[in-house]
């Protein structure tokens, strides 16, 4: 049934009062001048995915009791502000600071250690901080300070000014005559070469390159529409993380220690060659679909035997160096990633104790499997280096930006992300849209929203870990259009899209961690449209992102791996003849549309 808004004589029902308080909308308009009620229902499941229990009228009653308490600290749990922000002039929607008592002191204890008191005049440096409150009530508070920059990074332009084309890049059809059925960074970074130096192209936009679930079967090869069958990878819309990009994009001949196999063991690897030759020339050929399971379990078995090689002094200190950076998110992943192997590629399904990271069990089951865990650390280090590759070879040829990463919206709701950031992501819902001109029954993506309140208290420590991963490498990231949102549309579980509601965020707040993430990297922000990037994006994102063109699929086949692309008769094929790739919300609306 619709949820009555308010009573006789006008006082909205207390779960309606709920509702608003915690950012659950009552309605939404989908064209001009009509008004779509939300059930009842939907607003009690949405409110139960925040952790707040609204099944009852005491329920009710309770939790507006808790939220008023809220109301009443001193201090909010995060405080988001853009660097030269006073204290006075802080949003309301975003912290409380405009309204504190007169005569409360403020200290900030920077990242850095240093001790400073924040009042008029004082700036404080971009970073993560924590604030410290002390009212003349003898209320005392702290919370995280996040200082973002005023401004965004603008994309980097060429000596002269000009921003040269850009491609858009499927990375897993990137095929060339040394891929294991599948493109992977070396190709990558030979298309960067390329387009550089021969188009005087200044990035590659790539799509999703996140890591997929390591076991066979973790994918389907589905085809998604303009796309040849079996070119399809449904890991780039559901990924497992977002945090790290996929070990199976690796050249394993790339490998330092490749170099360095035994006899025996090399014996073993030109099997494998030879198998992953006839896998891509299968793909080329349009008799088999792309699959990523074939691709990971040739790959998997090539490493297993490079792994046996030592590293060197200097990798072994790059290693450690990857390793104590990447910090407790790296132990997490490569911990999901060595229990999928055994329990399944969703956590939900683990046994008890196994689907919380910080358990007993957990920590004696991965000491059980350190083996494993230490090979998914090693695979995303090996990874994380040849990106790095990548980016550089686009610098090297001359582009200005490089690498510009496509991110999908969300992560699988059983993967790596979603086990270790479960605190902060919203459970028995997941994010889509409402009916519209994209889709007549809405849109189901199967992904989990991050929640607004759980972000908050977190010091949006998740959400900052998912932009650092992201940033990592890339020249620009274009994080579509759910970064800065003020609302997002949640769908409670069991419900068609259509039964869902909208769920207010602090899209200020968003921007503001996005900024300073994009800071620390040195990468440009670029968004779908005016404010999309926040304050301080200029007019770079329409300019860069307006000239982008497509990228084929497949590449070059002939064995000096020379360009351009040939046709069918060895003539040289315009890249912007190629095939289409379809942006980020056309591919989940396909999603939506393979799942209905």
């Amino acid at each position: 049934m619709p949820l009555p808004q308010a009573r006789s004589g006008g006082n909205p029902t207390r779960l309606a009062r709920l509702a608003e308080a915690h950012g659950v909308a009552l309605s939404y308009e989908p064209e001009p001048g009509r008004h779509v009620q939300v059930p009842e229902g939907t607003v009690v499941e949405v409110l139960a995915a925040m952790g707040v229990d609204a099944s009852t009228p005491r329920a009710v009653r309770a939790a507006l009791e808790r939220h008023e308490w809220d109301g009443r600290q001193l201090l909010p749990p995060t405080v988001v502000l853009r660097s030269g922000a006073r204290p006075a002039s802080a949003p309301a929607r975003t912290s409380c600071l405009s309204q504190l008592p007169d005569g409360t002191v403020l200290r900030v204890v920077t990242d850095s250690g240093t001790t400073l008191d924040w009042g008029p005049g004082t700036r404080l440096p971009v970073g993560v901080h924590t604030l410290f409150g002390h009212a003349p009530d003898e209320r005392a508070a702290h919370s995280t300070l996040i200082v973002a920059p005023e401004t965004l990074p603008a994309p980097r332009t060429r000596a002269s000014g000009e921003r040269g084309p850009g491609l858009r890049v499927r990375l897993r059809s990137l095929l060339s005559a040394r891929s294991w059925g599948m493109g992977d960074l070396a190709d990558l970074g030979e298309l960067a070469g390329w387009a550089g130096r021969c188009l005087g192209a200044d990035f590659l936009q790539l799509d999703p390159p996140h890591s997929a679930v390591p076991v066979p079967g973790g994918t389907a090869p589905v085809p998604q529409a303009g796309e040849p069958a079996g070119h399809a990878d449904l890991s780039s819309l559901l990924p497992s993380s977002r945090r790290f990009p996929d070990p199976v994009h690796l050249r394993v001949e790339e490998i330092p220690e490749f170099a360095y196999l035994g006899e025996g063991q090399r014996r073993r690897t030109e099997v494998l060659l030879g198998r992953a030759a006839a896998l891509r020339e299968a793909v080329l050929g349009g008799h088999a679909p792309l699959d990523r399971g074939a691709v990971w379990e040739l790959k998997r078995e090539a490493l297993e035997l490079v792994r046996q090689v030592p590293l060197g002094p200097g990798r072994r200190a790059a290693y450690d160096d990857f390793v104590a950076e990447r910090g407790q998110a790296l132990v997490d992943h490569a911990t999901w990633c060595a229990l999928a192997e055994v329990y399944g590629s969703d956590w939900r399904s683990w046994p008890a104790g196994l689907d919380d990271p910080r358990s007993a069990h957990t920590a004696r089951v991965r000491e059980e499997r350190r083996d494993r865990v230490d090979f998914h650390v090693w695979a995303a280090w090996l990874t994380d280096c040849q990106f790095a590759a990548a980016q550089h070879a686009a610098r090297r040829a001359g582009m200005a930006v490089g690498l510009v990463l496509d991110p999908a919206a969300g992560a699988h709701p059983g993967g790596s992300d979603a086990w270790a950031h479960q605190g902060s992501l919203a459970q028995g819902v997941s994010l889509g849209a409402p009916p519209d001109g994209c889709g007549a029954r809405g849109q189901d993506w199967g992904l989990p929203p991050w929640r607004p309140d759980a972000l908050a208290r977190a010091g949006y420590a998740p959400y900052r870990e998912v932009l650092a991963g992201l940033f990592r490498h890339a020249g620009a990231l274009r994080p579509g259009g759910a970064v800065g949102r003020s609302r997002l549309w949640w769908i409670p579980d069991g419900r068609p899209p259509a039964q869902g509601a909208y769920v207010r965020y602090d899209a200020e707040a968003m921007r503001g961690v996005l900024a300073l993430e994009a800071h620390r990297a040195g990468a440009a922000v670029l968004g779908e449209g005016p404010g999309t990037a926040g304050p301080g994006a200029g007019e770079g994102p329409s300019v860069l992102e307006g000239r982008a063109r497509d990228a084929s699929v497949p590449w070059p086949r002939c064995p000096d791996r020379s360009l351009p692309l040939l046709d069918g008769q060895g003539r040289p094929v315009p890249w912007e003849e190629s095939a289409a790739s379809p942006r980020v919300r056309e591919l989940l609306a396909e999603w939506g549309a393979l799942r209905d």
